[in-house]
């Protein structure tokens, strides 16, 4: 077995591994790794499957004045082995120096971002399992040391699909009903200069942003991952397209069976504003995240959609042209995926309203 692969193993509580929660084990993964392939900081972020935009990251203390820079070059800049370009890629590892030839120099984010914060090569990973992205890993070699190995890449792209299985798992929650009662009825708004700058926010906003600072572990103040995620790829469509009306949003779990739906737009006026709101997640956005959590397959996930209808098996079975056995296999498979154990239970919790 790969050394990396055993030591990482060990951390999945069904192999006798500690109770982690997602900041923890993300943590634990890069202690792991620094083992086995030295570098001199990191950060592990987990995004929604759907729009690739960061949940949350867990970022070491010598990247808190980078990590915002690399955001804005990942979403406003051309560079090289963007995520999003690695989450659709064959083999998902990549090292700068790789994919420069060894001229890191020609890249932008080296030269104004890595390089003066005094890093050399970096390593990024695409955490997909089963086709599906979950996050992305970046390591870091300090500026002076020898740069990232084929083999680096490697060891991690083949890690990479067994760190995804443990965030999908972490993100397999069904909502709780009636969970955050003290959460406002209210949308959060917060509205941000271009440079990203808070210009004002509502009551709703701040709690919600209070949230996500204690998700984190950020300081207060601090604008958080997701916000900026969904402000800047706004921005970036407005730069490529030269219109204003491109909208982001991420949808996240923030914990005890809560879900948020973070969205930028662009507001209308002389001068480049984006409105951001903050809204517990709709049922559409909550079930399209728990469909992929729980891998559901396409038949299972429209069976589930028809369910909340009220549809009677004979009904299913009509709709989706199979035998009522069939529904009931699929019903047998949903269940023991999801953990339900009636199609009531399965419509409240998968499709909360």
């Amino acid at each position: 077995m790969n050394k990396g692969i055993h030591t990482l193993l060990q951390l999945d509580p069904a192999r006798g591994g500690p109770v982690l929660d997602s900041q923890q084990y993300r943590e634990a993964v890069i202690a792991r790794l620094r083992l086995l392939v030295p570098f001199s900081a990191a950060c592990c972020t987990t995004v929604d499957p759907h729009t690739l935009l960061t949940t949350g990251a867990v970022t070491e203390q010598g990247l808190k004045e980078v990590h915002p820079l690399l955001f804005e070059y990942e979403y406003l800049h051309e560079d090289y082995m963007k995520y999003e370009q690695l989450a659709a890629a064959d083999i998902p590892a990549a090292c700068l120096s790789g994919v420069t030839g060894g001229s890191l120099g020609i890249s932008a984010r080296y030269r104004k971002v890595l390089q003066p914060a005094g890093f050399g090569d970096e390593l990024r990973v695409a955490l997909r399992t089963g086709g599906v992205c979950w996050g992305f890993l970046t390591l870091f070699r300090p500026l002076g040391q020898p740069p990232f190995q084929e083999q680096d890449c490697t060891l991690l792209a083949s890690a990479a699909p067994l760190i995804a299985e443990r965030l999908r798992a972490y993100a397999s929650v069904l909502p709780v009903t009636g969970a955050d009662r003290a959460a406002p009825e209210d949308d959060g708004i917060l509205v941000l200069s271009e440079q990203l700058v808070p210009v004002s926010a509502n009551t709703a906003a701040r709690y919600w942003l209070k949230q996500i600072w204690n998700l984190e572990q950020l300081e207060e103040g601090l604008l958080p991952g997701p916000v900026r995620a969904v402000c800047l790829r706004v921005l970036g469509a407005k730069k490529s397209a030269g219109t204003g009306t491109a909208q982001a949003r991420t949808s996240l779990p923030i914990g005890d069976g809560v879900y948020l739906t973070v969205t930028a737009s662009l507001l209308g006026g002389p001068q480049t504003q984006l409105a951001v709101s903050f809204v517990s997640a709709r049922s559409g956005d909550v079930f399209r995240l728990l469909a992929e959590a729980f891998t559901l397959t396409a038949r299972e996930k429209e069976l589930v959609e028809l369910l909340a209808l009220g549809l009677s098996t004979k009904e299913l079975a009509g709709s989706l042209h199979i035998s009522a056995y069939t529904v009931q296999d699929h019903l047998k498979s949903i269940f023991a995926k999801t953990g339900v154990s009636s199609r009531r239970e399965l419509i409240s919790r998968l499709l909360p309203r």
